[in-house]
Protein backbone atom coordinates (compact mmCIF):
# COMPACT_ATOMS: atom_id res chain seq x y z
CA UNK A 1 0.00 0.00 0.00
CA UNK A 2 1.30 3.44 -0.94
CA UNK A 3 1.76 6.08 1.74
CA UNK A 4 0.04 8.66 -0.49
CA UNK A 5 -2.48 7.91 -3.21
CA UNK A 6 -4.73 10.32 -5.10
CA UNK A 7 -7.21 9.10 -7.68
CA UNK A 8 -8.74 11.33 -10.38
CA UNK A 9 -8.50 14.42 -8.16
CA UNK A 10 -9.96 17.77 -9.22
CA UNK A 11 -9.66 21.11 -7.47
CA UNK A 12 -12.07 23.54 -9.08
CA UNK A 13 -12.57 27.19 -8.25
CA UNK A 14 -15.73 29.08 -9.30
CA UNK A 15 -17.25 25.85 -10.57
CA UNK A 16 -19.98 26.38 -13.16
CA UNK A 17 -19.11 30.04 -13.68
CA UNK A 18 -17.48 31.70 -16.68
CA UNK A 19 -14.26 32.14 -14.73
CA UNK A 20 -14.07 28.49 -13.60
CA UNK A 21 -10.49 27.34 -12.95
CA UNK A 22 -9.47 23.69 -12.78
CA UNK A 23 -6.37 24.08 -10.61
CA UNK A 24 -6.07 20.28 -10.59
CA UNK A 25 -7.65 18.48 -13.50
CA UNK A 26 -8.08 14.75 -12.94
CA UNK A 27 -4.75 13.98 -11.25
CA UNK A 28 -3.77 10.49 -10.10
CA UNK A 29 -0.55 9.77 -8.21
CA UNK A 30 1.04 7.33 -5.79
CA UNK A 31 4.02 8.02 -3.51
CA UNK A 32 5.67 5.23 -1.54
CA UNK A 33 7.14 5.45 1.95
CA UNK A 34 10.68 6.78 1.99
CA UNK A 35 10.63 8.43 -1.43
CA UNK A 36 12.26 11.79 -2.18
CA UNK A 37 9.96 13.37 -4.77
CA UNK A 38 10.10 16.76 -6.49
CA UNK A 39 6.90 18.23 -7.91
CA UNK A 40 7.95 20.78 -10.49
CA UNK A 41 6.04 23.35 -12.52
CA UNK A 42 5.83 27.01 -13.41
CA UNK A 43 3.65 29.54 -11.59
CA UNK A 44 0.01 28.64 -12.09
CA UNK A 45 0.75 25.05 -13.11
CA UNK A 46 -1.09 23.54 -10.14
CA UNK A 47 1.94 22.38 -8.13
CA UNK A 48 1.09 24.49 -5.06
CA UNK A 49 -2.53 23.34 -5.17
CA UNK A 50 -1.24 19.77 -5.27
CA UNK A 51 0.94 20.46 -2.23
CA UNK A 52 -2.05 21.89 -0.36
CA UNK A 53 -4.07 18.78 -1.16
CA UNK A 54 -1.28 16.32 -0.30
CA UNK A 55 -0.48 18.28 2.87
CA UNK A 56 -4.12 18.25 4.04
CA UNK A 57 -4.19 22.04 3.93
CA UNK A 58 -7.09 21.78 1.46
CA UNK A 59 -9.40 19.06 0.16
CA UNK A 60 -10.23 18.04 -3.42
CA UNK A 61 -13.42 19.18 -5.10
CA UNK A 62 -13.76 15.67 -6.52
CA UNK A 63 -11.70 12.51 -6.46
CA UNK A 64 -10.15 10.41 -3.73
CA UNK A 65 -7.13 11.00 -1.50
CA UNK A 66 -5.85 8.19 0.68
CA UNK A 67 -3.14 8.98 3.24
CA UNK A 68 -1.70 5.72 4.55
CA UNK A 69 -4.92 4.07 3.36
CA UNK A 70 -7.13 6.57 5.19
CA UNK A 71 -9.66 8.64 3.14
CA UNK A 72 -9.07 12.37 3.54
CA UNK A 73 -11.59 14.28 1.42
CA UNK A 74 -14.59 14.07 3.78
CA UNK A 75 -12.70 15.00 6.94
CA UNK A 76 -13.59 18.11 8.92
CA UNK A 77 -11.11 20.94 9.36
CA UNK A 78 -10.45 19.81 12.92
CA UNK A 79 -9.76 16.26 11.72
CA UNK A 80 -7.44 17.58 9.00
CA UNK A 81 -5.58 19.69 11.56
CA UNK A 82 -5.10 16.64 13.78
CA UNK A 83 -3.92 14.61 10.80
CA UNK A 84 -1.37 17.28 9.84
CA UNK A 85 0.00 17.56 13.37
CA UNK A 86 0.59 13.81 13.57
CA UNK A 87 1.64 12.94 10.03
CA UNK A 88 3.07 15.94 8.15
CA UNK A 89 5.69 18.62 8.75
CA UNK A 90 6.27 21.62 6.50
CA UNK A 91 9.14 23.82 5.35
CA UNK A 92 8.23 27.04 3.53
CA UNK A 93 10.22 29.58 1.56
CA UNK A 94 9.25 32.27 4.09
CA UNK A 95 10.43 30.13 7.07
CA UNK A 96 7.20 30.87 9.06
CA UNK A 97 9.02 31.50 12.33
CA UNK A 98 7.31 33.47 15.10
CA UNK A 99 9.42 36.60 15.85
CA UNK A 100 8.48 36.79 19.54
CA UNK A 101 9.64 33.24 20.29
CA UNK A 102 13.20 32.08 20.82
CA UNK A 103 14.71 29.75 18.24
CA UNK A 104 14.26 26.62 20.35
CA UNK A 105 10.67 27.65 21.15
CA UNK A 106 9.93 27.95 17.43
CA UNK A 107 11.29 24.45 16.90
CA UNK A 108 9.28 23.08 19.82
CA UNK A 109 5.99 24.77 18.93
CA UNK A 110 4.46 22.08 16.65
CA UNK A 111 5.06 19.49 19.34
CA UNK A 112 2.66 21.44 21.55
CA UNK A 113 -0.16 20.30 19.28
CA UNK A 114 1.11 16.73 19.61
CA UNK A 115 0.65 17.14 23.40
CA UNK A 116 4.30 16.36 24.10
CA UNK A 117 5.45 17.52 27.59
CA UNK A 118 7.55 20.69 27.75
CA UNK A 119 10.78 19.00 28.90
CA UNK A 120 10.60 16.55 26.02
CA UNK A 121 9.77 19.34 23.55
CA UNK A 122 12.82 21.31 24.64
CA UNK A 123 15.10 18.26 24.55
CA UNK A 124 14.01 17.29 21.03
CA UNK A 125 14.22 20.90 19.83
CA UNK A 126 17.81 21.25 21.06
CA UNK A 127 18.75 17.88 19.53
CA UNK A 128 17.33 18.96 16.16
CA UNK A 129 19.14 22.30 16.32
CA UNK A 130 22.36 20.39 17.03
CA UNK A 131 21.76 18.21 13.96
CA UNK A 132 21.44 21.25 11.68
CA UNK A 133 24.47 22.86 13.36
CA UNK A 134 22.75 25.89 14.80
CA UNK A 135 22.34 24.93 18.47
CA UNK A 136 24.39 27.98 19.49
CA UNK A 137 21.44 30.15 18.39
CA UNK A 138 18.84 28.34 20.50
CA UNK A 139 18.21 31.36 22.75
CA UNK A 140 18.22 33.91 19.90
CA UNK A 141 15.23 35.46 18.16
CA UNK A 142 14.61 34.80 14.46
CA UNK A 143 15.39 38.43 13.60
CA UNK A 144 18.96 37.87 14.80
CA UNK A 145 19.53 35.10 12.24
CA UNK A 146 20.44 35.17 8.55
CA UNK A 147 18.05 33.72 5.98
CA UNK A 148 20.03 30.51 5.78
CA UNK A 149 20.06 30.17 9.55
CA UNK A 150 16.31 30.74 9.71
CA UNK A 151 15.75 28.01 7.14
CA UNK A 152 17.91 25.68 9.23
CA UNK A 153 15.62 26.44 12.17
CA UNK A 154 12.62 25.60 9.99
CA UNK A 155 14.26 22.29 9.06
CA UNK A 156 15.04 21.58 12.72
CA UNK A 157 11.37 22.22 13.51
CA UNK A 158 10.36 19.66 10.89
CA UNK A 159 12.90 17.14 12.19
CA UNK A 160 11.85 17.53 15.82
CA UNK A 161 8.21 16.64 15.11
CA UNK A 162 9.36 13.28 13.68
CA UNK A 163 6.50 13.25 11.20
CA UNK A 164 6.64 10.52 8.53
CA UNK A 165 6.10 13.08 5.74
CA UNK A 166 8.02 16.31 5.09
CA UNK A 167 6.63 18.79 2.56
CA UNK A 168 8.92 21.62 1.42
CA UNK A 169 7.53 24.49 -0.67
CA UNK A 170 10.34 26.30 -2.53
CA UNK A 171 12.62 25.89 0.52
CA UNK A 172 15.69 27.39 -1.21
CA UNK A 173 13.92 30.16 -3.13
CA UNK A 174 15.15 32.97 -0.88
CA UNK A 175 18.67 31.60 -0.40
CA UNK A 176 21.95 31.90 -2.25
CA UNK A 177 23.14 28.84 -4.14
CA UNK A 178 25.64 27.69 -1.50
CA UNK A 179 23.17 27.94 1.37
CA UNK A 180 20.47 26.38 -0.80
CA UNK A 181 22.71 23.39 -1.46
CA UNK A 182 23.27 23.01 2.29
CA UNK A 183 19.52 23.08 2.92
CA UNK A 184 18.93 20.42 0.26
CA UNK A 185 21.68 18.33 1.86
CA UNK A 186 19.84 18.49 5.18
CA UNK A 187 16.63 17.39 3.48
CA UNK A 188 18.50 14.48 1.93
CA UNK A 189 19.70 13.58 5.43
CA UNK A 190 16.11 13.61 6.72
CA UNK A 191 15.07 11.37 3.84
CA UNK A 192 17.90 8.94 4.60
CA UNK A 193 16.42 8.53 8.09
CA UNK A 194 13.20 7.21 6.53
CA UNK A 195 11.08 10.33 6.13
CA UNK A 196 9.14 10.71 2.88
CA UNK A 197 10.13 14.06 1.37
CA UNK A 198 7.98 15.97 -1.14
CA UNK A 199 9.70 19.04 -2.58
CA UNK A 200 7.71 21.68 -4.49
CA UNK A 201 9.79 23.79 -6.89
CA UNK A 202 9.84 25.65 -10.19
CA UNK A 203 13.58 25.06 -10.58
CA UNK A 204 14.82 22.15 -12.71
CA UNK A 205 18.18 22.19 -10.95
CA UNK A 206 16.57 21.84 -7.53
CA UNK A 207 14.25 19.09 -8.80
CA UNK A 208 17.31 17.20 -10.03
CA UNK A 209 18.33 16.61 -6.41
CA UNK A 210 15.28 14.39 -5.87
CA UNK A 211 15.07 10.71 -6.75
CA UNK A 212 11.84 11.21 -8.67
CA UNK A 213 10.42 14.21 -10.50
CA UNK A 214 6.77 14.86 -11.25
CA UNK A 215 6.12 17.66 -13.72
CA UNK A 216 2.78 19.52 -13.51
CA UNK A 217 1.30 21.70 -16.24
CA UNK A 218 -2.18 23.23 -16.48
CA UNK A 219 -3.39 21.18 -13.53
CA UNK A 220 -2.25 17.85 -14.97
CA UNK A 221 0.73 15.57 -14.41
CA UNK A 222 2.56 15.55 -17.73
CA UNK A 223 5.72 13.65 -16.73
CA UNK A 224 6.69 11.29 -13.94
CA UNK A 225 10.20 9.88 -13.75
CA UNK A 226 12.81 8.35 -11.55
CA UNK A 227 15.66 10.85 -11.75
CA UNK A 228 18.84 9.38 -13.24
CA UNK A 229 20.72 12.59 -13.95
CA UNK A 230 20.73 12.20 -17.74
CA UNK A 231 19.09 15.01 -19.67
CA UNK A 232 16.83 14.37 -22.60
CA UNK A 233 17.75 16.66 -25.53
CA UNK A 234 15.08 19.29 -25.93
CA UNK A 235 13.55 18.75 -22.48
CA UNK A 236 15.57 20.79 -20.01
CA UNK A 237 15.77 19.35 -16.55
CA UNK A 238 13.94 16.12 -17.32
CA UNK A 239 15.36 12.66 -16.86
CA UNK A 240 16.19 10.28 -19.64
CA UNK A 241 13.40 7.78 -20.04
CA UNK A 242 10.89 10.14 -18.48
CA UNK A 243 7.41 8.82 -19.04
CA UNK A 244 4.77 11.11 -20.53
CA UNK A 245 1.38 10.44 -18.99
Amino acid sequence: MSLIEIKDVYKIYNEGLENQVNALDGVSLEIARGEFVAIIGTSGSGKSTMMNILGCLDVPTRGEYLLDGQPVREKTERELSDLRSRRISFIFQGYNLIPSLKVWENVALPMTYQKIPLDERRRRALEALEEVEIASKAESRPSQLSGGQQQRVAIARAMATRSPILMADEPTGALDSKTGAQVLGLMRQINAQGTTVILITHDNGIAAKADRTIRVMDGKIVHDSLWDGVLVPGLEGAAAGERAL
